[in-house]
């Protein structure tokens, strides 16, 4: 199949959109957004990813909550931030693409320090850095719930064309998912339904709020990659309750945890080094000595979420993103042909924002992304990718 006529390129129908091709670039947190506002680096991030021709461009974090804010730096929803935010679809789509807001709540991810405010979680304990975590009450689930709907109400009002609700990564909904970190004896807690009840109920209240104008869809854990977590048996009955709740759009595939292994989304080289020099001391002294039980490698492969994802296409019917590794033309169009309606990138398009024009017009076959991992650091100074910083190649003509 050559470039032009790849089944990549083609328009494809997400809900009520319908995107100009099958890639979208996912969910990476950028780091330029100092006052929790939008700005023009932002801005310029998102454009050359949608100049670049992808789909859709998924912008993160957005959280719904002072306190769900990953640390003071991220963007939460509140109506000083909404002009900020309409600017930045507007940019988007001046550029040909479609515009994804990804919403949720850190949970028991936050930073309290930066936050000066409490870290929420379904059960009270500790976070292996030692953050200490406070079991949220039920005023605590209407409140968040509330937030929810409203900050999809403010995305919608702010021009995406699209809302991603976070499920994934320990995050809040993440966490409530884990009989890990899911220790309740109450009705949110316990069996697969119990501990899917507040997830579903927020993914109920955002298509409440945003109608049937909107693509709705959600990031969903396979597996937490944490001994006692989330693995395939139970997240395949997660996925089971979405689908026949029947309010999302698509569901994209990941893993993960955010809280406890990292590297078991990006997989490859730890950057271990460059982390430590990005926190103060005695963090860094810390973070020295057990930061490769938190951050261990694992080797790279092509599309590693594949083997499990498979399972999930085969147990449902509805739309299902494929995310993981994705670097190459190929990979993509043996997603599609096993039924996968879109594939979602991150790495590869901060190696090459040009990517997929670059795909499609048959100057390459896949992206440069050696997987060196140097790009995570940056998301406290501006998402990127190092190696084009530091002059190496990047296949531009």
């Amino acid at each position: 199949m050559s470039e032009a006529t790849s089944a990549v390129f083609q328009p494809a129908s997400l809900g009520p959109l319908t995107l100009r091709n099958r890639v979208v670039k996912a969910a990476t947190f950028e780091g330029v957004m100092p006052r929790g506002l939008v700005t023009d680096e932002l801005v310029e991030f998102h454009q050359r990813v949608a100049k670049g021709g992808v789909g859709m461009s998924t912008v993160a974090y957005l959280a719904v909550s002072p306190e769900g804010r990953t640390d003071r730096h991220c963007i939460h929803f509140r109506p000083e931030a909404l002009e900020g935010l309409t600017r930045l679809t507007g940019a988007i789509h001046d550029a040909g693409a479609l515009a994804a807001a990804q919403v949720g709540h850190a949970g028991p991810v936050a930073n309290p320090r930066s936050n000066r405010m409490p870290v929420l979680a379904p059960s009270a304990g500790w976070t292996p850095l030692g953050t200490r975590l406070r079991a949220v009450t039920e005023g605590d689930i209407s409140r968040i719930t509330a937030d929810f709907a409203r900050g999809a109400s403010m995305a919608a009002e702010a021009g995406f064309d699209s809302i991603e609700i976070h499920l994934g990564h320990n995050y809040l909904l993440s966490a409530f998912l884990s009989p890990k970190l899911n220790r309740r004896h109450d009705d949110w807690g316990g069996s697969v339904e119990n501990r899917a009840r507040f997830p579903r109920q927020v993914v109920t209240a955002v298509r409440q709020a945003v109608g049937a104008s909107l693509a709705v869809t959600a990031k969903l854990n396979m597996a937490d990659g944490v001994a006692g977590g989330l693995w395939l048996d139970e997240s395949l009955e997660v996925a089971r309750l979405l689908e026949a709740d029947g309010h999302l759009d698509a569901l994209e595939l990941t893993g993960g945890s955010s809280l406890a292994n990292p590297m078991y989304l990006f997989r490859g080289e730890a950057p271990l080094k460059e982390f430590a020099a990005t926190l103060p001391m005695p963090l860094r002294l810390g973070f020295r000595l057990v930061g490769r039980r938190f951050m261990p490698s694992y080797p790279f492969e092509e599309a590693f979420f594949l083997p499990y994802a498979r399972q999930f296409r085969a147990a449902l019917t509805m739309p299902l993103i494929l995310l993981g590794g994705i670097n190459r033309l190929d990979t993509m169009e043996q997603a599609l042909d096993e039924g996968f309606t879109l594939v979602a990138m991150a790495r590869a398009l901060l190696r090459q924002p040009d990517l997929v024009d670059r795909l499609q017009r048959g100057t390459a076959s896949e992206s440069l992304c050696v997987h060196c991992n140097r790009c995570m650091p940056t998301i406290y100074r501006g998402t990127r990718c190092v190696l084009v910083g530091e002059g190496v190649a990047t296949g531009r003509e």
